[in-house]
């Protein structure tokens, strides 16, 4: 019986996933361990060569030097290697995918187009091949959000060493993410359209935007005033955007989408977050104004216009950070979240400053995600979350990434990636 391509496709993924990711998540931190002698990138103190730093129970106890050895601790000397603190990946679906070309295999939309009260990590898949790559580079968390048009759905932030979906979850519901309707009337190679559709299209699901913003604060307002309704779970879990207790993650890369978030998020009072940002760097200052964090996921894009530098897309975070824009280096993707760190190297080779650089992939990323308080930098009382390089972990060639902890747990740091190079390598040494 001959098979379709399709159906082998199908059936060779399915097996994949089936053996699912066979490390099993480090247990919870049992005695104290002393780092000795590493260069530590704390973030918020600079850089401290030759310094110790000490963890217990799952937080940072102490940083000095010569700090003495609680009993019972694991010592590890890092003499000549580099410390920071474990990466924070915002805005992919990292976990939400494993094979693109799989429908069965990705979790990335819902099937309806209005879905302010999906949550994202319900369909993490903490046993995907995928994440040990990711961590193998140094990422500790990540912010996960699920896809589709207009209202999207609520994103959760994830630590990369977990059972479950439940384990994995470090902040649940952090932003509801929005996809902005297009500013430009450009049409698409693969779906040829009109000018004046695009613009029609476009102006419906702006329409289609407010409508839902216009409905969900009345629901809001007769809620806080006692007024009983049917339960609408949509406008329901959008009360806490009114209430300034859930911000707004909006997808856009124009410039003339970006201001009219801007608008639109003054209008109805809620805190914004550009994701995407291609065009920030046009209105920098204006972002820097108000307020706006941008997660800006075109480090390595191509020119826009034809009157844009071919650098841009590197010179983009230097000229968001001389304009006092918090952001943060991504990749809107899920497997080459890993290509971050390089994105970040790329970016210092054009202006940016390597702590500016750190910051964007660990502290202002953690502030953007409302966690700057608990991760993000090496301080006393914060999750003994940290990661050991052997060099710069902006550098391609210098860096390997020898040593992970998640919150005091020795982090493995297998992969597939690492097993393939380890088996190839055999061959390549039997030939020699």
């Amino acid at each position: 019986m001959k098979h379709s391509k399709l159906f082998l496709l199908v059936t060779a993924a399915l097996s994949l996933t089936a053996q699912a990711n066979d490390i099993a998540p480090a247990p919870k931190q049992s005695q104290a361990i002393l780092l000795q002698d590493a260069t530590v990138h704390t973030v918020t103190n600079g850089v401290l060569k030759d310094t110790d730093v000490l963890l217990v129970d799952g937080k940072i106890s102490a940083i000095g030097t010569d700090l003495a050895v609680p009993a019972g601790a694991q010592v590890l000397s890092l003499q000549g290697k580099q410390l920071y603190p474990g990466l924070v990946a915002l805005a992919n679906q990292l976990g939400l995918t494993e094979i693109e070309a799989v429908r069965s295999t990705d979790d990335t939309t819902e099937v309806t187009q209005t879905n302010p009260d999906i949550k994202a990590q319900v369909a993490y898949n903490a046993d995907s091949e995928v994440v040990p790559t990711i961590r193998a580079n140094g990422f500790s968390y990540t912010l996960v959000y699920p896809n589709g048009a207009l209202l999207m759905g609520q994103s959760a932030l994830m630590q990369l060493d977990a059972w479950n979906w439940k384990d994995a979850t470090v902040v649940d519901s952090v932003a509801l993410h929005i996809k902005w309707p297009r500013a430009d009337v450009m049409p698409n190679p693969w779906r040829p359209q009109k000018p004046e559709e695009i613009r029609k299209a476009s102006q419906k699901a702006m329409s289609e935007l407010e409508g839902y913003f216009k409905t969900a604060k009345a629901y809001a307002q007769a809620v806080g005033d006692g007024v009983k309704l049917p339960v609408d779970s949509r406008w329901q879990a959008m009360i806490p955007v009114f209430k300034g207790e859930l911000p707004v993650f909006v997808h856009a890369n124009d410039e003339r989408q970006i201001e009219q978030a801007m608008k639109f998020a003054q209008q109805y009072g809620f805190a914004l977050t550009i994701v995407g940002g291609r065009d920030a760097w046009r209105i920098a200052p204006q972002l820097a104004a108000a307020n706006v964090s941008v997660i800006y996921t075109s480090p390595y894009g191509i020119p826009e216009r034809a009157d844009e530098a071919t650098s841009q897309s590197f010179q983009t975070p230097a000229q968001l950070a001389k304009a006092g824009v918090k952001f943060a280096l991504s990749l809107d993707g899920y497997w080459d979240t890993r290509n971050v760190v390089f994105a970040a190297g790329q970016a210092i080779s054009y202006g940016l400053s390597p702590e500016q650089a750190l910051r964007s992939v660990t502290l202002d990323a953690a502030a953007i995600a409302g966690v700057a308080d608990k991760i993000g930098s090496i301080e006393v009382g914060k999750a003994a979350t940290l990661v050991v390089s052997d060099g710069d972990i902006f550098d391609y060639l210098g860096h390997k990434v020898r040593y992970m902890w998640i919150d005091g747990r020795a982090v493995d740091l297998n992969s597939r990636h690492k097993q393939l190079h380890d088996k190839y390598q055999q061959r390549y040494q039997a030939k020699n």
